[in-house]
């Protein structure tokens, strides 16, 4: 993207983790054991540049919404650092996080439950005007929400309605309105089109395109589905069990693909031109629970490539090209699970 290479990061994200306390089970309880830890982020790192959409892909469970939600501090991370636009927000007081707010929002998964059915649009997407005080009149706090209502495609006849007098992606339009207008500058979201309708996704991905552009928005857009990074991102950031595997320029990293993990994201995508020619990269077993992560490589147990060292040794990521780094024991042997079959 244009104007981004050279600018300082609008987001930094240093050695982010976040644990939970787990639950445990009949067996841990026989055994004595007090207590057990999930690792749901274990120490991200990254930036994100003012007006750039980074990507953030990977399978259900592997810690996407959790680091979203921990960059905004609506989960607290447990180490770490993240920095919005030169200030350490993890170092912030309550009353200075309400008022940082303004400038963080988030776009929610589910535009059934993140909307309260017994509010209004009118007052739904008014509140943050309400919270923030920036409305000095009843009067100029609806003309403000008309005014974002109107700019995410509704009605503003319609801003006396229920949520469930509206169809899913006028649901999402409404959430969509309601992070935007407090005028933030950065936008966490959470895969906001995953519960849609494909012909309702292509509708609010063009929305969020347009309003990146309209009102010089930055987005962390997390998916599970490649393709939708791959059309929206400028860069990729690959999530495997807590950790970000690769990272890079959405040309590198879907073009050239170095860790294995993403090689098997990338062959799962259908070919258009050459449908058949690229091999099925097919994992062996689930992801591994958080309770119980492997060592070394987290990768591993169903890496094709793995060697002993996979298995003792954590990798760090290293650089793979311009912009673009991936964490493999193997990155020297520039090996490809994506060989093509003879024509």
């Amino acid at each position: 993207m244009s104007g981004t290479a050279e600018a300082a990061p609008l987001i930094s994200v240093e050695n982010l983790e976040k644990a939970y306390l787990g639950r445990l089970s009949i067996a841990d309880r026989l055994t004595g054991r007090t207590h057990t830890v999930v690792q749901a982020v274990n120490g991200v790192s990254f930036d994100i540049k003012r007006g750039e959409i980074l990507g953030l892909i990977g399978e259900s469970g592997c810690g996407k919404s959790t680091l979203g939600r921990s960059i905004l501090r609506l989960q607290e991370p447990t180490a770490g650092r993240v920095t919005f636009d030169g200030q350490d927000v993890t170092a912030l007081s309550p009353s200075e996080m309400k008022a940082m707010r303004r400038r963080m929002q988030i776009i929610f998964q589910d535009p059934y439950a993140s909307l309260n059915p017994r509010r209004t649009v009118a007052e739904i997407v008014g509140l943050p005007l309400q919270l923030h005080g920036l409305a000095k009149t009843a009067s100029e706090a609806r003309d403000l929400v008309a005014e974002i209502v109107a700019k995410v495609g509704l009605k503003t006849a319609h801003m006396d309605r229920y949520p469930h007098q509206f169809s899913g992606g006028q649901r999402q339009r409404i959430g969509i309105a309601r992070a935007l207008v407090s005028h933030p500058e950065f936008i966490v979201c959470d895969e906001p089109v995953s519960a849609l309708d494909v012909s309702i996704q292509a509708q609010i991905i063009q929305l969020l395109m347009d309003l990146r552009r309209e009102m010089g928005l930055t987005y962390l857009f997390i998916s599970h589905d490649i393709s939708v990074i791959g059309y929206l991102s400028d860069r990729v950031a690959v999530m495997y069990l807590g950790e970000i595997v690769e990272l890079g320029t959405v040309d590198a990293v879907l073009s050239n693909p170095r860790h294995p993990y993403t090689q098997s994201l990338m062959s799962a995508v259908p070919e258009v031109d050459n449908p058949g020619q690229r091999q099925r990269v097919r994992l062996t077993g689930d992801l591994p629970s958080p309770l119980s992560p492997p060592s070394g490589c987290k990768f591993h147990p169903r890496c094709p490539l793995a060697t002993d060292v996979c298995r003792t040794s954590v990798p760090k990521p290293e650089s793979v090209g311009a912009n673009h780094t991936a964490a493999c024991h193997r990155l020297a042997e520039n090996l490809s699970l994506l060989e093509t079959e003879p024509a």
